[in-house]
């Protein structure tokens, strides 16, 4: 039966024209059939670069929108519309553009993870990849909003000595980990290394050996010398881990209740199914207006020149 499925999917893709892009937070059946896998970034990257005429984007609302800011031409479409990001949610685009009206003579640098609408509110977009670079390259004394993530914002404010303006956001898969659970497995495993992404509260990145985004701890243990690793972050990305690196061992980190399962509720609603369904109905279908999407595209260019 799903033999079946993923050659409906492969026929579709070729009668499109499509490509299917999917984030490393994603189901590992996704992951194994995508065409390229990455983080923002890369995905970002990506988006702009491929001659497909369909995209289809397994992720969240925002990286979908984002590509389609990118690729006015092109038909984006995802496999369920609900997919959405709690981070992203934190930020109401009315809300927050009357907060940055508020600070006129703040720079705005606003993480990805953002709607289009707070995009188009933004001076310059970033990621977790780019964030400090983007901050360096502003004058010392230029003033910066940071949005909309605190627990990112404040690794970043420790990182380049910069009194940063933070949106009050955050992500409900990295906030809810264990210190107390983190304590316990170094304990029990002290030769492993604990790699966290920097959405991850500081009562986490205090006790972590490598902080980077999920690209960025993907390449940290597939060259580390290391055999034993605790993950804070989506446990999505150990799947591509386990490829690069089969001889090794990843420990996801548990939650406050103690359990080893804290996937993101939003990417797991993605199914292979649905993806099916998406080629087949040319739906979900990402739509936004031209004077949005052109207001959003000015600090994703920015962004992708600097990066």
């Amino acid at each position: 039966m799903m033999a079946d499925i993923f050659s409906r999917l492969e026929k579709l893709k070729k009668e499109r024209n499509a490509v299917i892009l999917a984030h490393y937070y994603q189901d590992p059946d996704i992951q194994d059939v995508a065409d390229f896998m990455g983080d923002s970034l890369a995905l970002a990257q990506y988006a702009v670069k491929t001659d497909a005429d369909v995209i289809l984007f397994c992720g969240v609302h925002f990286m979908c929108e984002t590509a389609k800011i990118l690729n006015p031409d092109k038909r984006v479409i995802l496999p369920d519309m609900d997919a959405g990001c709690s981070l992203a949610d934190s930020a109401p685009p009315q809300k927050f553009k009357a907060w940055v009206d508020s600070h006129p003579d703040h720079t705005v640098i606003t993480y990805i993870n953002c709607s289009a609408g707070v995009k188009a509110a933004s001076d310059i977009i970033c990621t977790s990849s780019n964030a400090e670079k983007i901050i360096n390259s502003l004058p010392d004394d230029e003033k910066i909003i940071f949005a909309p993530d605190k627990y990112l914002g404040a690794y970043l404010q420790k990182k380049t000595g910069r009194d940063l303006l933070l949106w009050d956001g955050s992500c409900q898969v990295h906030e809810i980990f264990s210190e107390r659970e983190l304590i316990r497995l170094k304990t029990r495993n002290p030769e492993a290394l604990v790699l966290a992404h920097p959405e991850c509260d500081e009562n986490i990145l205090r006790h972590s050996d490598h902080i980077g985004s999920t690209t960025s701890i993907i390449k940290f243990a597939n060259q580390s010398n290391y055999e034993k690793f605790i993950i804070a972050t989506e446990p999505g990305v150990i799947h591509q881990m386990e490829k690069e690196s089969p001889n090794k061992t990843f420990i996801p980190l548990p939650t406050n209740d103690g359990c080893a399962c804290n996937e993101c509720p939003h990417m797991r609603l993605n199914t292979i199914e649905k993806m099916v369904s998406a080629l087949e109905n040319m739906q979900p279908e990402i739509k936004m207006s031209e004077k949005k999407r052109l207001k959003a595209l000015k600090p994703l260019e920015r962004m992708l020149a600097l990066s």
